[in-house]
């Protein structure tokens, strides 16, 4: 196989985000939506709302830690568009991930039809038969070889140094508490608005209009993220920031009018800074480890995943509505947010190069010579 030199901006990588698109429809579309079967969950079990959450935060952890399909597709295929592009990544991620907001605007109101017509569990089999399109999708992905993949070395090693990386852990630090409060909405939205007297379809509607907002986010951030010169890590902050204060505020709007106005903010914050999320890494870690680099990424952040529903589960039965849940959950991207400052060349105005890891080696004979670290690449 030839090895590129660079990334070449273009050419099958649009393949790639054309199969990313589908993988993340099929796979963050259905947990978005699945705020619609939380509530009939609880009504068929007769279980506190805690217990309930489990099923959501396990689905999402389990996606995340690389244990099901969904994980071996999504994650592989956006480690492999993060290696077609380079100059215009954050653009390509946004648009491989338009498919989330689409499919979220079109599964929660589907999903709450199925419900009414094939009870909760010929819902989730037809759900299930959806998901199968996930297996097409690979077949459009072709791994992309690299010059510089030959001076990182093997899985091992990679996963050796990144372990050591100070930059690499705090970004996946940060990433696990905006993890843990970043998927509350989608399980327990609707349930809040029916606590407020909402019927059940205009509730799952609401999380179809923060779908709209969440789709133009997500492209208006990845246009952003190569467009504005400096490191990708500050958009991914911003963004983090307004998602985080606008999940705190869901508690104090009770008027139909500020909830729709609260979810949009939502929608497009919450949309914003997923490319951007998945667009700093080759920027800490060089697209050389991105493979092992996100890996391991979604694998530690998982643990945000999973706790982050029942916690909020939690705090509704102990509390008696869902104030306490949002706050909490707002608080924990707020916290994410802070640690993103600690990254390094946070406050730079240059942006930052992906073309090699910081501490590549090759190895000539029995000899290993390090190359030059990049600027913006060094370990701090």
């Amino acid at each position: 196989m030839v090895r590129r030199a660079e990334p070449p901006d273009g050419g099958w990588g649009w393949m790639v985000v054309l199969s990313a698109f589908f993988q993340s429809a099929l796979v963050f579309g259905v947990l978005r939506s699945f705020g619609v079967f939380f509530v009939e969950f609880v009504a068929a079990f007769e279980e506190q709302a805690a217990r309930v959450s489990w099923i959501a935060s396990i689905g999402i952890a389990v996606q995340q830690f690389g244990s099901s399909g969904w994980a071996l597709t999504f994650t592989p295929t956006m480690a492999c568009l993060s290696r077609y592009f380079s100059q215009r990544r954050s653009l390509a991620m946004g648009l491989a991930l338009t498919g989330v907001g689409i499919s979220s605007f079109a599964f929660a109101p589907l999903f709450q039809w199925l419900i009414n017509n094939y009870a909760w569990r010929g819902a989730l089999l037809l759900v299930s038969a959806l998901s199968l399109h996930l297996m097409a999708c690979g077949a459009l992905l072709r791994p992309l070889s690299l010059t510089e993949d030959a001076a990182v070395g093997g899985p091992g090693a990679q996963i050796t140094s990144l372990l050591r990386h100070g930059p690499f852990l705090r970004y996946t630090a940060a990433l696990t508490l905006i993890n843990t409060g970043f998927f509350i909405p989608y399980v327990h939205l609707v349930a809040h608005l029916q606590d407020l007297g909402w019927d059940p379809l205009p509730a799952a509607f609401l999380l179809s209009v923060a779908a709209v907002s969440d789709l133009v986010g997500r492209v208006a951030s990845g246009w952003l993220g190569d467009a504005v010169p400096g490191p990708v890590a500050r958009l991914l902050m911003l963004w983090t920031t307004l998602t985080g204060v606008s999940l705190a505020l869901f508690p104090v709007a009770q008027a139909s009018s500020t909830l729709v106005v609260l979810a949009v903010a939502y929608g497009f914050t919450s949309g914003a800074l997923t490319p951007v999320a998945f667009s700093v890494l080759p920027e800490l870690v060089g697209t050389g480890r991105i493979y092992c680099g996100m890996g391991l990424v979604q694998m530690i952040e998982s643990i945000g995943g999973l706790l982050g529903a029942p916690l909020s589960g939690y705090l509704r039965d102990v509390t008696g509505n869902y104030t306490a849940s949002f706050v909490v959950a707002g608080a924990f991207l707020l916290a994410g947010s802070g640690v993103l400052l600690t990254l390094p060349h946070f406050f730079s105005c240059i942006s930052v190069s992906t073309s090699r890891p910081q501490d590549l080696v090759i190895e000539a004979s029995d000899t290993k010579i390090p190359l030059p670290k990049e600027e913006g690449l060094g370990e701090n």
